[in-house]
C-alpha cells in the first residue's frame, strides 16, 4: 500500500518536514510505502474560480503546473497526508492554493479521493495549531475521506528546525496517528470485495439567496 504526504512548509527541512519524516518512519514499519512531496516553496497560484475543471472533466486544473501531476499521484495512492506550518493561526498560503485547486478538481470529476484514508497535521511555534489543523481537515471531510485519530490533535510544537523532536507528547501523537493510519489502510484493503461501499449520491446544491 502507498501513502503520499504533502509538505506545505516553505522550509524544505523545517519542523513540518521533520514531523512527516517521523510519521513516515512509523508507517514504513507497518509495511506502508511513503513518499513526501514538497509544496510550500513552489510558485503556485490560487484557484481562478473559472470552473474549467468542472467543464472539461479531464481531472486537470486549467492552470498547467505540477498540481496536475500531484492530483494523479493522490488518485493512485491508498492514503494521503496533508501537513502545514501555522501562519497567523492558519495554514500556509501556498498549501491552501494547492489544496483549493486539487480538491476542486477532485469534486468536479466524480470525487477522486472519496474513501481514501487521509490525515492532517500541523507544526506550530506556539498558538493557532488547532485552528490550522481544522482547516486541513475540512478538505478531507469534504472529500468523504476516512480519517483516523490519535490520542490528541495532530499538532506538534517547535520553533527552529528540529525542535519538534523534543515535543514528546507531540511525537507520541504522531506515532499513534501513524499506527492508526496503517491499521485503517489495512482494514480498508481487507474489506475490498467483502464490504460494499456506500452508494455515491449526486451532489445537491442549494443556494439560500434567490
Amino acid at each position: 500500500m502507498k501513502l503520499v504526504a504533502f509538505n506545505g512548509s516553505p522550509r524544505k527541512e523545517g519542523n513540518t518536514h521533520k514531523a512527516l519524516e517521523s510519521l513516515a518512519a512509523e508507517l514504513t514499519k507497518e509495511g506502508i510505502e511513503v513518499s513526501i512531496i514538497q509544496v510550500g516553496d513552489r510558485p503556485i497560484r490560487g484557484c481562478l474560480a473559472c470552473g474549467g475543471c468542472a467543464k472539461n472533466k479531464n481531472e486537470r486544473c486549467v492552470i498547467n503546473d505540477e498540481i496536475n501531476d500531484w492530483i494523479q499521484i493522490m488518485k493512485a495512492a491508498d492514503g494521503i497526508v496533508i501537513a502545514s506550518p501555522v501562519h497567523f493561526a492558519s495554514i500556509g498560503a501556498t498549501m491552501k492554493c494547492f489544496l483549493d485547486r486539487a480538491f476542486y478538481v477532485s469534486s468536479s470529476n466524480g470525487n477522486l479521493f472519496r474513501h481514501k484514508v487521509g490525515a492532517a497535521l500541523v507544526a506550530v511555534r506556539r498558538s493557532g495549531g488547532v485552528a490550522a489543523y481544522n482547516q486541513l481537515n475540512n478538505y478531507l471531510l469534504y472529500a468523504e475521506m476516512l480519517i483516523p485519530g490519535s490520542n490528541y490533535w495532530n499538532v506538534i510544537h517547535g520553533a527552529v528546525p528540529g525542535e519538534v523532536t523534543q515535543d514528546e507528547e507531540g511525537m507520541q501523537t504522531l506515532r499513534i496517528l501513524a499506527k492508526n493510519l496503517a491499521w485503517l489502510l489495512k482494514l480498508k484493503d481487507q474489506g475490498q470485495g467483502h464490504v460494499p461501499e456506500p452508494e455515491k449520491e449526486p451532489k445537491v446544491r442549494t443556494n439560500f439567496i434567490r
